[in-house]
């Protein structure tokens, strides 16, 4: 009997090329894909792997091996898509993420709202960045995932999965309440050249995004603090340590000692929800999806 995880894990490593871009993939160690290949060899009889170079590529029997896995992988998706749909209701477990402001300011409303139309239906929800959330999608750890792009800078979708538009996400330049720019109605990222900066952890897409819109506008930042968190960032604009981005959507309270100036180049997030493409027929999946998008109207 074929171990599906094991399956995952050769079909992961077929897509991705190497046993780095598996494990990154599958938001698992490289030790964690070795070892399942590793055992998948032993239920096989035959090697799936072999060296080349410095890393690994697939035998004759490894590719043959990760097609059939590709279908399998696939047939099982729409197996439970098949049985959910010939109860015709959504049930069951739903299981998805949210970026953190989505997480606060959207997933509540729809949840609330999902749960009353369909009782049966669990929904786990929890906190994670889109990079690694369409990751568990891909390989079935979750069933949908918030995901942002930003108006300048798109994030790559991986082709297995489908989105739909949530809603577009405005933000702001946050600056301490005593700024030479606190009084102005609007203002340009160039009119902050001069300021140090509050960012993401390096390496996340919104710092990424930070660095090379600033860096377009002709200003080379200067980040002074990292933040992961929205609240955490305002807290040192507001003590006077620097400037930030900040998004409208799921924002709350914003303290005493802190503006918020409109972006004369307007600054934008978009919103959306992806599933996997074969997940498509699955009442759960739909009504998730109408769930957030009248969520999304009342934000």
């Amino acid at each position: 009997m074929l171990n599906l995880e094991r399956l995952r894990t050769l079909d992961a490593l077929a897509r991705h090329g190497s046993v780095s871009g598996a494990a990154e993939g599958l938001h698992v160690t490289t030790s964690a894909v070795s070892q399942q290949m590793a055992k998948l060899e032993r239920e096989i009889g035959q090697p799936l792997l072999a060296k080349n170079g410095r890393g690994v590529r697939l035998t004759d029997a490894g590719h043959l091996l990760a097609d059939h896995a590709a279908r399998i992988l696939s047939q099982v998706e729409l197996a439970q898509a098949d049985v959910e749909a010939q109860r015709g209701c959504a049930v069951g477990e739903l299981r998805i993420a949210a970026f953190p402001t989505a997480m606060r300011g959207l997933l509540p409303g729809a949840l609330t709202a999902l749960r009353a139309a369909h009782p049966e239906l669990r929904s786990l929800a929890r906190e994670q960045e889109p990079g690694e959330s369409m990751a568990a999608v891909v390989r079935g750890d979750l069933d949908l995932a918030l995901a942002i792009d930003w108006h300048n800078k798109r994030m790559p979708v991986p082709a297995e999965l489908t989105r739909a538009h949530l809603l577009e996400d405005s933000c702001d330049i946050a600056v301490p309440a005593g700024h030479r720019l606190a009084d102005r109605d609007r203002i340009s990222l160039a009119e902050c050249a001069e300021d140090d900066w509050i960012s993401w952890n390096e390496g996340q897409f919104c710092h990424e995004w930070l660095v090379s819109t600033l860096r377009g506008t002709g200003i080379e930042p200067r980040i002074a603090h990292i933040a992961e968190e929205h609240h955490t960032q305002l807290a040192f604009v507001e003590a006077g340590l620097g400037v930030c981005v900040t998004p409208r959507l799921g924002r709350g309270p914003v303290p005493a000692g802190v503006r918020l100036l409109p972006v004369s180049d307007p600054v934008r997030r978009h919103v959306y929800v992806v599933w996997r493409a074969d997940a498509d027929r699955r009442p759960s999946i739909r009504a998730a999806v109408e769930a957030l998008q009248v969520a999304a109207l009342n934000v």
